[in-house]
């Protein structure tokens, strides 16, 4: 799964498919390939590694005016050339891309393909083998196409191409992202507008469980059922910052999208030939050097940094204080001997945080910062740099950047834990990974949150988050963002505060969400949704599972407690999207906020 483009035109396909692929390149991939069609047949291209690398063995001697590529991140099946996108059928005949995760796979290459000999690991390769199998039975690919895909459960966008056929490419999608592009004589296919605006701004939107047939001069939309649809296509807009969105209607929800893909872009960035976590020596000298971190953070940064504190404390055993960053200036506390400063911002240029470096560099202290830009600022005036690789955050209700420095700061405490000789329980990088299909898994069920939301926030003026440990961080982080887009009074409390003075705003009707996902303190945060409840409260837990119940109104797939705020947050930021539409606010620019905050 990653990204997808296809081609069917009056001229070469080549370029489009691989210029089209690397406009995709943001998302992370380990794996690439195209596949192309011409009267000698299909010529199919793969390579585990970058786009690059698959220019160098596409031949380029090879001419074909139709054709599909794809970006692979591994979900089934290791990276590798194999295991790489586009797959073929046992024949030949039948080549095929999908994004996406079956999730009944095993069901259908043991009831269909039990005589077929897999070359892959992968699920997608399930999907071309079925329609070569159901060809032989219907004769009709199109209806063979057809039964495939109403056999499949979970989500999917795929592309076909039929080798006896070189005027056709069958599409179809559920959950995940399509669109068809239409074209003067040339159609194409891309999961993400970006890959192909260069050659149109016309596009048709697909909706789920659809099937199309793009031809050269004609694309057909179709129910699975056979029903012809009519559907006019709409316009993307050509400028600069419109390329960035693509075709979602705010950047928000495309950065929210995004957050599984900038992971895995993390996870190349971080990782060595071995597999190994890859950091400058340097910055794993400075955390070996320190007797005390101290992270300078500010809004979602500094809610970032709690998470983190957690991360280096129990993992790398180096203690940990968090401050926002404009009270340090005016308020510093008294430092260890060693300190070492981390200054977490996504745009590298917050006011606040640097007052502080300034302070601390005249004190002679190192300094690190953690950026989503490089050379900003902070990155500039620093000792040390972080790069979050999350590519460009236009909203001002920071998504990506916020699980980036997640992860980020989860390999910097893992890098320093094996630096010091300590041992771990777990794979971090292979964890990350499993984190970020997650992630994956809960921006495609987009429809489920936006009527929690309705359900919740469509009429209320305020709204309590609770959470313990882990937890208590992130609903800080989730107040934050139904207050900053939907306006919503909304506040994130440790549950065992409310007793404390906060149970007195509780009244018939008050949202109270509560977040679920750490074994230790889960009957904990219960009882306090009890409390609450009793008082009148409307409430809604998200667990996770293996500490879920019955009444919960979500329940999150498992990933390691350590990481779970980089799960439990996707939901949060959906409830406070789709709170923020409802109410007809402007959700990529809030009211009296700007991105980057370059006053003290």
């Amino acid at each position: 799964m990653c990204g997808i483009v296809g081609y069917i035109g009056n001229k070469d396909s080549k370029d489009v498919l691989l210029n089209g692929l690397e406009k995709l390149e943001y998302r992370g991939y380990d794996s690439a390939g195209i596949a192309t069609l011409n009267d000698d047949g299909i010529q199919l291209f793969k390579v585990k590694g970058r786009i690059a690398t698959l220019r160098e063995k596409v031949d380029e001697d090879v001419e074909a005016t139709m054709g599909i590529g794809h970006t692979r991140w591994a979900t089934h099946g290791e990276p590798s050339e194999e295991n790489a996108h586009p797959h073929q059928s046992a024949s030949g005949r039948f080549t095929l891309v999908h994004n996406g995760v079956i999730e009944n796979y095993y069901e259908v290459r043991d009831e269909y393909l039990a005589g077929v000999s897999l070359v892959s690991e992968t699920d997608t390769e399930i999907i071309v083998q079925l329609i070569e199998v159901l060809n032989k039975e219907y004769n009709d690919v199109l209806e063979s196409f057809r039964k495939a895909i109403s056999l499949l459960k979970g989500s999917y966008a795929v592309a076909l191409i039929d080798a006896n056929d070189p005027d056709t490419i069958y599409v179809a999608k559920n959950k995940s992202p399509l669109l068809v592009g239409l074209g003067d004589k040339f159609n194409v296919v891309a999961s993400d507008a970006m890959a192909t605006l260069k050659v149109t701004d016309q596009y048709l939107e697909l909706h789920d469980k659809e099937i199309v047939i793009v031809r050269r001069d004609k694309v057909e939309v179709q129910q699975l059922d056979g029903t012809a649809l009519e559907r006019e296509p709409f316009t993307a807009e050509i400028d600069a910052t419109d390329i960035e969105k693509g075709t979602y209607p705010h950047f928000m929800l495309k950065e929210i999208d995004e957050q599984p893909f900038v992971m895995r872009k993390i996870i190349q960035e971080y990782q060595d030939e071995n597999d190994n976590i890859k950091l400058d020596s340097d910055i794993r000298q400075a955390m070996l050097d320190t007797d005390r971190v101290y992270i300078i953070a500010a809004g979602t940064s500094y809610h970032a940094g709690l998470v983190g504190k957690q991360f280096i404390e129990k993992i790398a055993n180096v203690p940990v204080e968090v401050h926002i960053a404009s009270e340090f200036s005016y308020n510093m506390p008294l430092l260890s001997e060693k300190p070492l400063f981390v200054f977490i911002s996504q745009s590298g240029e917050t006011a606040d945080s640097r007052s502080v470096l300034v302070r601390i560099k005249e004190l002679g202290h190192p300094a690190l910062t953690i950026t989503n830009v490089p050379g900003s600022t902070l990155s500039r005036e620093a000792n040390y740099t972080l790069h979050l690789h999350a590519g460009p955050e236009i909203a001002v209700a920071s998504t990506k950047a916020y699980t980036a420095q997640i992860a980020v700061l989860a390999i910097l405490a893992v890098d320093t834990a094996k630096a010091k000789g300590l041992d771990l329980d777990f794979d971090p990088l292979k964890e990350l990974g499993i984190a970020a299909s997650v992630m994956e898994s809960l921006t495609d069920q987009k429809e489920v949150f936006e009527e929690i939301a309705k359900e919740y926030f469509t009429e209320t003026r305020n709204a309590f988050y609770i959470g313990r440990g882990m937890d208590y961080f992130v609903v800080q982080e989730a107040s934050l963002k139904l207050k900053e887009i939907s306006y919503i009074q909304a506040e994130g409390f440790a549950g065992g505060e409310l007793k404390h003075g906060t149970i007195a705003l509780i009244e018939s009707g008050t949202p109270v969400i509560a977040l679920s996902t750490q074994e230790s303190v889960n009957y904990s945060i219960r009882g306090n949704v009890q409390e609450v409840a009793a008082r009148g409260a409307k409430t809604c837990i998200i667990s996770i599972e293996g500490l879920e119940q019955e009444s919960d109104t979500f329940v999150l797939p498992h990933v390691h407690e350590l990481l779970t705020s980089l799960v439990s947050v996707v939901p949060m930021q959906l409830l406070a999207y789709y709170a923020a539409l409802h109410r007809d606010c402007d959700v990529d620019k809030p009211r009296n906020l700007a991105k980057s905050v370059t006053v003290e």
